[in-house]
């Protein structure tokens, strides 16, 4: 029996909503076995982040490599990489372990509005991680701030996943979440647009969507979807892990991702 195995490497989140903990709990939903790599440890709530500490690079490069000699990954997602420095030995390892199955999830702010991700490094995403991805995850403001388009219009959405996979991804999907109207995702692989659309849900409780969408979409390839289909499969069970939400502190609460346990 082979089971489809996972690494995250990204920033852990003390609330438990966003971050490693949301990685691994999907992971663990969708039937995928998750490690991790912390390049990260956040005070964090549902009400926001209150501090940040970044874990030294050659500790970053130590776990990567400790999971990757040993336990292997089917496909690597990565989320809060704060720096620079964090971003290059991040690619560097997934380099020097020809990772080819690369989920990039651009994290630069949380749903609170604190920033994670210091300026001097969207360079380094845009020219050293990107082009390693499989597909890109970014939501509109990290479109926006990726591509240097002003996202408005459909057209908008569409120069800049064009804009993405030129910069040498393999596929973008660009996350319409902060538009109006229903949830609309548009996936673009440098032949074909497609779209994803689900009803927008009515609740406050949207801590770790992005977190949990990339990491869906990672668990999909893990077991060997096809790249729509794993898009596919993340948007559905992003969509009822929110439907399913239940009121965790005073802010923006999590996700329910077992919610097909729970209930």
């Amino acid at each position: 029996m082979k089971i489809p195995k996972a690494l995250t490497i990204a920033g852990s989140d003390s609330g438990g909503g966003a971050g490693i903990q949301a990685d691994l709990k999907t992971f663990a939903a969708l039937g995928v076995y998750g490690t991790s790599a912390l390049t990260a440890i956040t005070s964090q709530n549902t009400l926001g982040v209150t501090g940040v500490h970044e874990v030294p690079t050659e500790i970053i490069a130590a776990q990567i490599e400790a999971v990757l000699t040993d336990i292997g990954a089917d496909c690597v997602k990565t989320g809060m990489l704060a720096s620079c420095a964090i971003v290059e030995v991040v690619s560097l390892q997934l380099k020097a372990f020809r990772v080819a199955a690369l989920v990039v999830d651009p994290v630069m702010v949380a749903k609170s509005g604190d920033s994670l991700l210091h300026q001097d490094a969207v360079e380094a995403l845009r020219t050293q991680l990107v082009p390693l991805a499989a597909v890109v995850t970014p939501n509109i403001p990290e479109a926006e701030v990726l591509t240097g388009v002003k996202i408005v219009s459909d057209d908008d959405m569409r120069r800049a996943a064009e804009s993405i996979v030129g910069m040498g991804a393999g596929s973008v999907v660009v996350k319409g979440g902060h538009r109006e109207g229903p949830a609309t995702d548009l996936f673009y692989d440098g032949d074909r647009f497609q779209e994803f659309t689900a009803p927008r849900i009515d609740t406050k409780n949207t801590h770790g969507t992005g977190c949990t969408f990339a990491s869906a979409v990672a668990a999909g390839l893990a077991k060997g979807l096809p790249i729509l289909e794993a898009v596919d499969q993340a948007k559905k069970f992003v969509t009822a892990a929110i439907s399913r939400s239940f009121p965790i502190g005073r802010g923006h609460g999590p996700l329910n991702h077992f919610y097909q346990f729970w209930e």
